[in-house]
């Protein structure tokens, strides 16, 4: 068990150091954010003195060694948009709402599949089967954009209002985007379910119970996280999140603000598969750590 948390603690830490290298090189091929910052029609001396201030002057092997051993302190720089703690503005993104965001989404995906997938596998071949591997497809197949542009148009605008197209503060806010972004996670999750059930149901236990009456109930687990497709979904309904504080992020080429949202994300990407892991062991003694 030691051995098996230090390897996929090595491997997280890993993973966490290619992305943050990838972005902080990514980020500079967008431009300067120097001339970005000062007046049109400031002189080249006047640049060259903000990217004095913003560290930007010193060579790019120097900058990302200072980056390296300042995420090691928790220290990703201040914002160069609001002039705060870039991990600070991160995480008041993050929490409540991108957070409050993707745990509706993960729920509603999760409810709503295992009766789907359950009552598909059941009913294998009839309608109730097709019509849900069809929506299944359908719901993959479309961009999260296009599916919430087109609720937009129906519920905000189609009927009235009836929901908010846009904005955060209340439960009905909430209710497009969690529905958008868990669109994609609960066609996936009704496949799984249908998939995992018609293997089961095939078992010589199963069969046994059935001749002896037993009444066809199941229950199901269904764990996942949607926080990268938070991005799309937050810009589109205006949502006050992460993934829109990094999208509005990149035309400021607010470096630090970009660094400190995709480091959260990878961090949790990376918790979130390592806790996955160990649940396996937990939920199926068949499952051997080697």
């Amino acid at each position: 068990m030691r051995s098996f948390l230090l390897r996929r603690l090595l491997h997280a830490l890993i993973v966490i150091w290619g992305v943050v290298t990838f972005v902080f090189f990514l980020v500079r091929l967008t431009g300067d954010p120097a001339a970005f910052l000062v007046d049109p029609t400031a002189t080249q001396a006047e640049i060259e003195h903000t990217r004095r201030l913003l560290g930007l002057d010193r060579p790019l092997g120097v900058q990302y060694a200072d980056f390296l051993l300042a995420i090691g302190r928790g220290d990703f720089g201040q914002s160069i948009q609001t002039r705060r703690p870039a991990l600070g503005v991160v995480l008041e993104h993050f929490w409540p709402a991108t957070a409050v965001l993707a745990a509706a989404a993960l729920v509603l995906s999760t409810v709503a599949a295992i009766p789907l997938g359950v009552l598909s596998a059941t009913h294998r071949g009839g309608w109730v089967d097709h019509a849900s591997r069809l929506a299944s497809l359908f719901l993959q197949s479309m961009p999260a954009f296009w599916l919430g542009i087109m609720l937009i148009l129906f519920f905000a605008v189609e009927l009235g209002g009836l929901l908010p197209a846009y904005g955060s503060g209340s439960l009905r806010h909430l209710i497009l985007p969690a529905v958008t972004l868990a669109a994609a996670p609960l066609a996936q999750n009704v496949r799984l379910i249908r998939s995992g059930m018609l293997e089961v149901l095939g078992e010589d236990y199963v069969r046994t119970a059935r001749a002896k009456g037993l009444a066809e109930r199941v229950t199901g687990l269904s764990l996942g996280f949607m926080l990268s497709g938070a991005i799309i979904i937050e810009t589109v309904f205006s949502w006050p999140g992460l993934g829109r504080l990094i999208v509005q992020a990149v035309p400021g080429r607010d470096f630090p603000v970009i660094q400190a949202g995709v480091f959260v994300f990878a961090v949790i990407f990376v918790a979130v598969n390592l806790g996955v892991d160990l649940l396996y062991t937990v939920l199926d003694p068949r499952v051997r750590l080697s």
